[in-house]
């Protein structure tokens, strides 16, 4: 009786798991190759700075006395300055009027061009994003020549009713006008937010809908902007972001503005000219780190009440 030679089991090549581990390292320095550019400038032109203004924000330089340090004595003195504090109520008032506003146009602009299904939609979002696209301090700048009353056109248009244009820049009218140009600039953005939202809806569930029986509105209310509810949370939490850093376009109307727009109109205003005007940096630093903590602990407080209805915290 023969007996069947059985072959052994092959043997893995000792230099597979060593050439894996070369190919893993080779990728890994592509990897490190490719974000060494937006490293070296992510630490040399945001972090270095906020180093730099952090150490600047618990020093205080005089010409008598030089550079000493002065611990949170700064910060101390922001938080009890009524004119920083001023600025940070009105942009707390701007941020209850203009980001409704904001968000209101945005959603609205969001559910027509949804619900168009012609090439005019796509021209409608170019139309609406394209203020994004202009420059903050141009589109400023522009609104400042429609406002004008000397030069701008207001006056011939309201002319051509008998009425007399009003003065856009005046104490009363500022607010207002300020509001209308950062909803003109921004409300496109978010717009392509809440767009991109609806369009990962499957539409089958308004399918589901019409055969129901449910009109475009009703569709519309209590099924489109339900199923974007996250969407919307984020776009707020950016618009609150960015309100609370209000400063290029006042800080651009100043010229324009006949003294409506005071030195310490918004937080970064008062730190910009306490820093440029003053000379003093040290407090502006302070300033502005602590416009930053205002900013971070609303923001975390709001994103941490809504974190189960938005997701974006875990």
């Amino acid at each position: 009786m023969t007996q069947t030679a059985v072959a052994p089991p092959r043997q893995r090549s000792p230099r597979t798991p060593r050439r894996r581990d070369m190919v893993g390292l080779r990728r890994a320095r592509w990897g490190w190759a490719f974000t060494a550019p937006f490293a070296v400038f992510l630490v040399a032109f945001l972090l270095v700075p906020l180093v730099y203004a952090f150490v600047l924000s618990l020093q205080n330089t005089t010409l008598a006395g030089g550079t000493s340090w002065v611990g949170l004595a700064n910060y101390v003195k922001a938080f009890t300055d009524p004119l920083f504090l001023d600025g940070v109520w009105r942009v707390l008032l701007f941020a209850v009027i203009m980001i409704p506003a904001q968000m209101l146009v945005a959603l609205i602009a969001a559910l027509l061009i949804d619900a168009l299904t012609t090439r005019f939609a796509k021209i409608s979002r170019l139309l609406i994003f394209v203020p994004y696209a202009v420059p903050v301090v141009i589109g400023a700048l522009m609104w400042g020549f429609l406002y004008s009353p000397s030069f701008g056109p207001a006056q011939e248009l309201f002319g051509l009713v008998g009425l007399q244009a009003p003065n856009f820049f005046s104490d009363s009218n500022v607010f207002g006008s300020l509001v209308n140009i950062v909803t003109w600039q921004w409300a496109g953005y978010y717009m392509i937010i809440i767009y991109a939202a609806l369009q990962g809806v499957d539409p089958s569930i308004y399918e589901a809908a019409r055969v129901d029986g449910a009109n475009a509105w009703q569709i519309a209310l209590r099924i489109k902007i339900p199923m974007v509810a996250s969407s919307l949370l984020l776009v707020l939490v950016f618009a609150l972001i960015g309100t609370l850093q209000f400063f290029n376009e006042p800080q651009m109307l100043r010229g324009m503005a006949s003294g409506s727009i005071t030195s310490n109109y918004t937080p970064n205003i008062y730190a910009y000219t306490v820093a440029f005007s003053y000379h003093q940096f040290n407090y502006a630093s302070a300033i502005a780190f602590a416009l930053g903590l205002v900013i971070f602990i609303g923001s975390y407080v709001f994103m941490f009440a809504t974190r189960k209805r938005s997701g974006l915290m875990k």
